[in-house]
């Protein structure tokens, strides 16, 4: 029953962003909306900020999903897993920007806020991406192990592909045709080291 109330206040606060944005919307508002007491809000979520961090965390949750398949399919082998990696990222996160901007400008103002969740969603980005680089070496598709932060390198030389802010920049016109040329440079590159 707990989780229902949660996630019923999640919608009734995306719901309040969409129409109002996250200046103008409160628990207040979100009890209001559910006819609900303030109070009922404050048993699942502590303050406003913490509502807001769980409304960008469930945001962020729904780009993973995809991802965390693709990190998963250990059958795939790893280069060609990386590549789609990546390409899924870029893919799902141009439709969160372009598909609905009015509702990405509100996902990036109160994720822009949420730093430990964006932290902890940047991090678990590196993470996949180090999997799929270890299940690599294991298979013997690249030679060595890659050095230190290779996975934070990969996910920054890709971003102008992925990032929201440089997606909403360039309107998302970037070919994605470039962005499975530069992961075929990537690859190439762990596969030379040796």
């Amino acid at each position: 029953m707990s989780d229902s109330i949660r996630d019923r206040i999640l919608d009734a606060t995306v719901e309040l962003l969409r129409r109002h944005g996250p200046g103008k919307t409160g628990v207040v508002d979100v009890a209001r909306a559910l006819d609900m007491s303030h109070s009922n809000v404050y048993k699942h979520f502590a303050s406003k900020s913490a509502l807001f961090d769980a409304v960008a965390q469930r945001w962020l949750e729904h780009v993973m999903t995809p991802l965390t398949k693709l990190t998963a399919d250990k059958k795939t082998p790893a280069p060609k897993r990386l590549k789609a990696w990546v390409r899924t990222l870029a893919e799902t996160k141009r439709r969160k920007v372009l598909d609905d901007p009015e509702m990405f400008n509100v996902y990036h103002a109160i994720t822009a806020e949420a730093h430990d969740v964006a932290a902890r969603h940047v991090a678990h980005l590196q993470d996949q991406i180090g999997e799929i680089l270890r299940d690599g070496v294991k298979a013997g598709d690249w030679p060595q192990k890659p050095a230190d932060g290779a996975a934070k390198l990969l996910l920054n030389a890709t971003s102008r592909f992925h990032h929201p802010a440089m997606v909403q920049l360039d309107g998302g016109k970037s070919d994605l045709k470039e962005l499975d040329a530069l992961v075929d440079v990537l690859i190439a590159g762990l596969q030379a080291r040796g």
